[in-house]
């Protein structure tokens, strides 16, 4: 496995940024309505990444109450300068509110309420900083001209500072968007997604004299896409650049790995990747290696018995029960399971790609039944009596699936050893349900839980 095929940071892991603070790499994520929000990883290497927190803790920073699926926490951007960490996004339901920036002493916090700069009404902000100190904000604008938008702020205050323009409009694809913005060796590189998120998504680049331009487009547009290839990762885009301390530099972007019959089915999400980049005639050049990523195991166990404190565990604003806690799936192949004691308040595990789109084992004193949901259908597929007394071991898995004209995988649904429902896995992903995010598992009024890892034979 190389980083050419395989994720650095898997599943639901979208619109990476990354900034390198002496011999130490983090990186933040999109989380769209999932709360806590925007998770940080720490490095050495660029290629083994543990999670250390979440940036978005508290409500003042971002209440998540009924934030509609793939709203929320879009494409934020981090950076280290004048000994601070600086974050900027985007909160999609308060879009009016402009573009956000938070700031904090150590990359796992607190780190402080936002400031909102008024006017800039868009997505997808940069920050960066010249050599006399001026911060500009760079973003995907709603207005007009549109594409890329640019004005000149205090970081603290979120004030404009100058007023807003537009930068550049992009190569002519779809979509510009994700811009950051860097002054290498003098001279200021914009660099931006085009052609949507999509199987059209690229990587363009543009240089000028000055953060504000005039920008020419790179003679190789587009430096990075997979568009129109059989290359098992697709949607590749939305990238960040980062120098290592050996001077070399990266990419950090996300992608895909869709499986299945036509039109090819990605379910855990869009996931971080990570690509060389060579440097010729003043223009990045995106390389491929065999630099290898060592075999990822995400199997862990929690016992629900004592207070859950690791920062992989988050809630979907738009659950409409007392609050379940979700944990993102992050193979092609899994397992998962919860042991229970059926009581009078129905307990579950689900597997959720959104709310209108989950398959789930729900048990109370009654039964235990498993249940699809798919848009707007609702289905009891098959149901089994809850043991006299004790406890009952509930169990999701991802299997391949029966053929090569079926969908991704499927999922089979048991409850204490019996097979309940066995699933098309197509039905639970982005493809079917659309939006920006993956599969999680959420349980709840559960007693423990367990994730293993396993194979793909795709």
């Amino acid at each position: 496995m190389t980083i050419d095929t395989e994720p650095v940071i898997s599943g639901f892991h979208p619109d990476p940024s990354v900034c390198r603070v002496g011999e130490d790499y983090y990186l933040i994520c999109s989380s769209f309505e999932y709360f806590p929000g925007v998770p940080i990883f720490h490095s050495r290497d660029l290629v083994g990444w543990q999670q250390i927190g979440n940036v978005v803790t508290r409500a003042s920073q971002f209440d998540p109450t009924g934030a509609a699926p793939s709203t929320g926490i879009y494409a934020p951007t981090l950076r280290h300068h004048d000994g601070r960490f600086w974050l900027t996004t985007t909160i999609v339901n308060r879009l009016q509110d402009g573009q956000l920036i938070m700031h904090a002493g150590s990359a796992t916090g607190p780190w402080s309420d936002p400031v909102f700069v008024p006017g800039t009404i868009g997505i997808d902000p940069d920050l960066s900083w010249d050599s006399a100190g001026n911060c500009y904000l760079t973003y995907k604008g709603f207005h007009d001209p549109g594409g890329i938008m640019q004005v000149r702020i205090d970081p603290l205050t979120g004030a404009k500072l100058d007023d807003i323009q537009g930068i550049w409009q992009g190569t002519g694809m779809a979509h510009p968007e994700g811009p950051h913005l860097y002054e290498i060796d003098g001279t200021w590189y914009l660099l931006i997604a085009e052609g949507g998120t999509e199987r059209g998504h690229t990587v363009t680049i543009a240089r000028g004299p000055s953060p504000s331009g005039p920008f020419e487009p790179g003679p190789d547009n587009p430096i990075l896409t997979r568009r129109s290839t059989t290359h098992p990762v697709q949607n590749t885009g939305h990238a960040d650049l980062v120098q290592d301390t050996g001077g070399a530099w990266w990419m950090v972007h996300l992608g895909v790995r869709p499986r299945g019959y036509t039109p090819a089915f990605h379910v855990i999400g869009r996931e971080t990747f990570l690509a060389p980049v060579t440097w010729k005639d003043g223009w990045p050049v995106v390389t491929s290696t065999d630099r290898p990523v060592p075999d990822q195991d995400h199997s862990f166990s929690e016992d629900f018995t004592a207070p859950v404190t690791h920062p992989r565990w988050i809630t979907p604003s738009t659950s409409s029960s007392s609050g379940p806690s979700c944990v993102r799936v992050k193979d092609l192949r899994w397992s998962a399971e919860t042991t229970l004691s059926p009581g009078p308040h129905r307990s579950h595990l689900t597997l959720r790609l959104d709310d209108r789109h989950w398959y789930a084992l729900m048990a109370d004193t009654s039964s235990i039944t498993a249940v699809a949901h798919i848009g707007d259908l609702e289905q009891a597929l098959a149901s089994v009596p809850p043991p006299a007394s004790g406890t009952v071991t509930l169990r999701i898995e991802a299997v391949d699936p029966p053929h090569e004209q079926a969908g991704p995988d499927e999922i089979v649904l048991s409850a204490g050893g019996v097979e309940l429902a066995r699933l098309d896995g197509r039905y639970l992903s982005t493809e079917v349900a659309g939006g920006f995010t993956g599969r999680v598992l959420c349980v709840e009024r559960v007693l423990a839980f367990s994730y293993i890892s396993k194979k793909a034979d795709q």
